[in-house]
């Protein structure tokens, strides 16, 4: 025989799955509260502990013309998160063993530099700050995948790698571009002065013109202002362009304009001494003038992400007919 539903059972049956509905966001929403609040302390713990060589290094980069750009690699790193916000996975699961074998690499490297200077063995300021910039990564990555995992640190991959920026171009690795730099920009900075009709004698990087002898030394490397171009290729490429190829094309593409741009640079002081007198070795134009060049460089930069953006969105409506 069939009985109806007690209705004091049903009502009862009703209550709790409304009050499991609403447990269950609440519980949720408090995660996610644990989360961002765990995080922003670790943070805050992080930034004190490397306190002092954080501010060192952002000492030493504001007194450096090659590290300046470091100032400003933390802000554009935020503005990249910003941008991709609404792309970061809502799900998060912690990534114990990387952001155990991150935590050991961070305390490694900063137990390591505070060795070299107890043993009295104290590195150059640039070692001193790669190394603590580079702990500081590390654990700064650890802790992402501590709180937030792996998708969500995949999703910001981007943002958080342009953070490598931050550590200074280590000694050995400058002068071995500047010297690369050097004698590559002054085969460009020949065969313009050829082009020009510019009688020269060449030795080396040392250029006698008709009135005055010019060597490309080493603050003729243009190395600084290759670097920031080389991020903003980057930059450019991962903002603009969507396809793997077309992203390296861009960035290599920096390296031939780094070197014919630097050559321009000389050939134009070398042409200004010959066709003004000899005194333009210490105008504006030598001494200040790296902006203006760096200015025209990105000028063929930015052709060639327009080029290499309008053919990306070619190719999408073809492939876009051909799906359907």
């Amino acid at each position: 025989m069939l009985h109806p539903p007690n209705k004091a059972v049903a009502s009862e049956t009703i209550v709790r799955a409304q009050a499991r509905n609403v447990s269950e966001p609440s519980a949720s929403s408090s995660r996610k509260m644990w989360r961002f609040g765990g995080g922003a302390c670790f943070v805050i713990i992080l930034l004190a502990a490397f306190g002092q060589p954080l501010l060192g290094l952002a000492n030493y980069a504001a007194h450096s013309a090659l590290h300046s750009h470091i100032l400003l690699v933390p802000f554009v790193s935020g503005y990249l998160l910003y941008l991709r916000r609404d792309q970061l996975p809502k799900k998060r699961v912690a990534d114990l063993p990387l952001c155990i074998l991150l935590l050991a690499c961070g305390l490694g490297v900063f137990l390591f530099t505070h060795w070299l200077a107890f043993a009295e063995r104290t590195p150059t300021d640039n070692y001193y700050f790669v190394l603590l910039t580079i702990s500081f990564l590390c654990c700064l990555a650890a802790g992402g995948f501590f709180f937030f995992g792996r998708g969500w640190m995949r999703a910001a991959a981007f943002p958080l790698a342009y953070l490598i920026f931050m550590v200074p171009m280590p000694d050995a690795m400058a002068d071995a571009l500047e010297t690369v730099s050097q004698y590559a920009s002054a085969e460009v900075a020949n065969v313009l002065f050829h082009l020009s009709g510019t009688p020269i004698l060449r030795a080396g990087r040392v250029f006698q013109l008709p009135n005055i002898t010019i060597e490309v030394a080493q603050e003729c490397s243009g190395i600084r202002s290759s670097w920031v171009l080389f991020m903003t290729s980057i930059l450019a490429a991962n903002l603009f362009l969507k396809t793997s190829w077309r992203r390296f094309v861009l960035v290599a593409f920096v390296i031939p304009l780094a070197i014919l741009r630097n050559g321009f640079r000389i050939a134009v002081i070398g042409l200004l001494c010959v066709n003004l007198g000899p005194q333009m070795i210490h105008s504006v134009i030598h001494r200040r003038g790296g902006p203006v060049f760096f200015v025209l460089s990105l000028i063929p930069l930015l052709l060639l992400l327009w080029w290499l953006r309008k053919g990306e969105i070619r190719v999408r409506p073809a492939e876009s007919r051909s799906a359907s």
